[in-house]
């Protein structure tokens, strides 16, 4: 699937191309698939890290160059094991049933920030995750999580009483458990359709990172941000790769990029690049006109405290069950996470 380019000039423009310097001399140009916005942070930011990172570690000889609307968020994965690009990133959360061990990263209680996060879940798929092979098909070349889930709604959220019976937008995985155990009802939608969603009052709701008040424009549908912290939970996310169009590249460049770009230095700069965008969504919250943020009280902090404790008793087991050692694999998460 790798468009071998010896020496030709990419055409200006075409296709979205991400490199920082027009790839002259680039012998490998690789198709990246995109589901967000153009604007999102996803595509602003963090695939030209990539693009970076790639070129960097290569000299020049592999850059690439980023498409937008080839499938939708949840056929990713088939589309890069079929070949029709040669990388994406995937939210796992959209195939219910598809991964379970990478519920892991999202259960609610972990404190610190995406970038700690996605450098300790890669570093758990590495020693645990890894076994239960559940990206098979695929490359995995970089796993991160966003930053803490708030509820975003129109009207004032200020309990979690209030979110008994409300009509919520919640991807699968921990979010959907933690909706239910909430008394929320349920509504799947890709994140690209959230605005719609909400202007057209299908849901009440939807839950996701702060970024979303600026990536997904919730600051115009959405006035309103209950915040729980350390969040709902947190979503996760997987880079992936072609495997043939990473066999396809030289052994040379196979190695420079697996020891200089894939795995944990990519998954710690996507990481990092979350909670910038996470920032900027507070920032843009704080500067909108009738935008609000409701911080949780410590008596609705408690009780959900032992929600998520039930959830995660609940996710642990099913982990296991996938034939990982579960507990030793959070354990591993939260030790690192605490920096021991």
């Amino acid at each position: 699937m790798v468009k071998f380019t010896k020496l030709t000039t990419l055409l200006a423009g075409a296709a979205f191309a991400l490199s920082g310097t027009v790839a002259l001399a680039a012998d490998y140009t690789l198709t990246i698939s995109s589901w967000a916005p153009p604007t999102h942070g996803i595509n602003a930011k963090m695939w030209p890290k990539f693009v970076e990172m790639v070129e960097e570690a290569t000299d020049g000889q592999v850059t690439a160059e980023l498409k937008l609307g080839i499938a939708p968020p949840p056929a990713q994965m088939d589309l890069i094991m079929d070949g029709a690009a040669d990388a994406s990133i995937i939210f796992h959360g959209y195939q219910p049933g598809r991964f379970v061990t990478t519920k892991l990263i999202e259960l609610p209680g972990y404190e610190g920030s995406a970038e700690a996060a996605s450098v300790a879940y890669w570093r758990a798929y590495d020693s645990f995750l890894r076994a239960a092979d559940e990206h098979r098909g695929v490359k995995v070349i970089a796993l991160h999580t966003h930053g803490p889930a708030q509820l975003h709604s129109n009207a004032s959220v200020t309990s979690l009483d209030d979110i008994s019976g409300m009509k919520v937008r919640i991807p699968g995985g921990v979010g959907g458990d933690v909706g239910s155990a909430l008394g929320a009802t349920g509504i799947q939608v890709p994140a690209p359709k959230v605005y719609e969603t909400l202007a057209s009052k299908a849901a009440d709701g939807v839950v996701m990172p702060l970024e979303s008040r600026k990536g997904f424009k919730l600051t115009e549908v959405a006035q309103n941000v209950y915040e729980m912290p350390g969040g709902l939970y947190r979503g996760s996310f997987a880079f992936i790769m072609n495997e043939d169009s990473f066999a396809d590249l030289p052994e040379d460049l196979q190695k420079k990029l697996d020891d200089q770009v894939f795995g944990e230095p990519l998954s710690r700069e996507i990481g990092k690049i979350w909670d910038e965008i996470d920032a900027e969504g507070r920032a843009a919250t704080e500067a909108a006109d009738g935008n609000a943020i409701n911080e949780a009280s410590s008596d609705d902090q408690a009780r959900f405290a032992t929600i998520a404790e039930e959830v995660r008793t609940k996710v642990l087991a099913e982990i296991s069950e996938a034939g990982v050692d579960a507990d030793a694999a959070y354990d591993q998460i939260k030790s690192d996470l605490s920096g021991n």
